[in-house]
């Protein structure tokens, strides 16, 4: 394969750390968990899109781009981290955001600024609009923009997971541990894209179970398709012959609430729950909701006790201080 051939641009260190959650584990009574901490890359306070941008990055530079061109929420975790990546790479960055200018700039928005980014505003029903037009507007300018889509997830940034599934594995032999199913917050696809591509390659034979944040199976945007494109371009991309079909991703869809970035008790409760129990802070738009959607499966019996699950922290602790009303008025239970 061409994994190790394509242009990469280092910007943390890894692999990231893969522990037990003893004192979840006992208070849930079911399957042993583990968890690894991508929230611990060492870039712009960490998470999973780190790896994502070495690979994007390495082909932006290699193109002789000078400017990152990205989108998303008002407290994108991937905008952020793009922030942070581009001023390591001494690139500049232009940020598409939903919404309008906060009066006040809180949790990764915040960071976004510290960074640098030039942000602009706009609904979301433009924002693939808008991120072209300002891309366009720059190159007018005489800059050399690299536009990166949503999350990151595309066959390029997807390479990052890919990687991380090889990481794992070599994780995995040296701690002997064999996890019935890996566990994460998926919603624009490239993380699982990666990951499901990732196992096949290196014969990981458990679930890979994305807990949708926002996505859906069905409806006008179904998401499964999403990740076939994702994952076929990645193989293609990287020099593999494995072809996916939609059968072949496992997505949950049961714990989208009330919508995007509306976390509620279920969030609240895992938050505190890690925070309390094993010191580890959850991202409440995020992780928040897929680790309070594995502990509600765990409580219905969809995993037994014998079996061992591992949660992928993918990052978004600078959420939690945009949410910071919400989280000292929750009722936790």
């Amino acid at each position: 394969m061409k994994l190790d051939r394509l242009p990469r641009f280092n910007l943390a260190e890894f692999p990231t750390p893969v522990q037990y959650l003893d004192r979840l584990t006992k208070k849930y009574d079911g399957p042993g968990i583990y968890i690894k901490r991508d929230d611990v890359t060492s870039l712009g306070m960490g998470g999973n899109k780190t790896r994502k941008l070495e690979f994007l990055i390495g082909e932006a530079l290699t193109l002789g781009k000078d400017t990152l061109v990205t989108a998303g929420g008002i407290q994108s975790n991937h905008c952020r981290l793009t922030a942070a990546a581009a001023r390591k790479a001494g690139l500049e960055c232009h940020l598409i955001l939903n919404g309008t200018s906060p009066e006040i700039a809180k949790g990764n928005l915040l960071l976004d600024k510290l960074f640098g980014a030039r942000v602009h505003y706009c609904e979301r029903k433009d924002r693939d609009k808008k991120l072209f037009q300002v891309a366009d507007e720059l190159e007018i300018a005489g800059n050399k923009p690299y536009v990166i889509p949503v999350g990151g997830s595309n066959s390029i940034g997807a390479v990052g997971y890919v990687n991380a599934m090889q990481e794992l594995a070599r994780q995995l032999v040296e701690l002997d541990i064999t996890p019935d199913a890996i566990v994460f917050a998926t919603s624009s696809g490239g993380t699982q894209a990666g990951l499901t591509l990732g196992a096949k390659i290196n014969g990981f034979k458990g679930d890979i179970l994305g807990i949708s944040i926002d996505q859906t199976k069905t409806g006008p945007d179904p998401f499964p398709p999403v990740l076939v494109q994702i994952t076929n371009a990645t193989a293609q991309r990287i020099g593999s012959d494995i072809r996916m079909a939609e059968s072949d991703f496992s997505i949950n869809c049961d714990f989208l609430g009330a919508g995007y970035a509306m976390p509620g008790e279920l969030e609240f409760n895992a938050i505190q729950d890690l925070a309390l129990l094993e010191g580890i802070l959850l991202g409440p738009v995020y992780t928040a909701r897929a680790m309070g959607g594995l502990l509600d499966l765990i409580q219905k019996g969809y995993f037994t006790k014998d079996q061992t699950v591992l949660f992928w922290h993918t990052g978004g602790t600078p959420e939690l201080f945009a949410w910071e009303d919400q989280l000292q008025a929750a009722q936790y239970t």
